[in-house]
């Protein structure tokens, strides 16, 4: 069984990441902020910081398969995230197809006619609210084995 503690959605980016948490029973999926990037260290440190004081226990990362769904070069990149965030914070990762969230969170921030600078600045973290939600509607179960897909 695994131990009680919220989930948290990742939408990865090489400038930014959106980050959204569940609530601890793992019902509602929030949007919770973006985190511009600063260098290895500092993000890792932001990370570890972030896990302690939300009591993570489990990061679901959208990755951004092909329509075939095999991986793309984004897909490679955010693997290697994967492995860098487990490596750093010691949390289980879990992966979800992310394909047309952007899209989807894009949609969602125009029909609440916000101007073009605020929809970037919540475009990433509606982006991982939306990975997290589609998450936990699955029942928490993500693609966690990709030997079938092919490159």
């Amino acid at each position: 069984m695994e131990q009680q503690g919220c989930v948290s959605g990742i939408d990865f980016g090489t400038v930014r990441i959106g980050i959204a948490l569940s609530d601890p029973d793992r019902i509602i999926a929030s949007p919770y902020e973006t985190l511009l990037r600063q260098s290895p260290e500092l993000d890792a440190q932001y990370f570890r910081q972030f896990v302690e004081k939300e009591h993570v226990v489990r990061f679901v990362l959208g990755i951004p398969l092909c329509l075939n769904g095999g991986l793309s070069e984004k897909a490679k990149e955010v693997l290697q995230f994967g492995d860098w965030l487990k490596e750093t914070t010691g949390v289980k990762i879990d992966y979800m197809d992310e394909r047309y969230t952007s899209v989807e969170a894009e949609h969602f921030l125009r029909e609440a006619r916000l101007t073009n600078k605020k929809r970037k600045i919540r475009r990433d973290k509606i982006a991982a609210q939306i990975i997290l939600s589609s998450y936990l509607e699955s029942g928490c179960r993500g693609i966690t084995d990709f030997s079938g897909i092919d490159d």
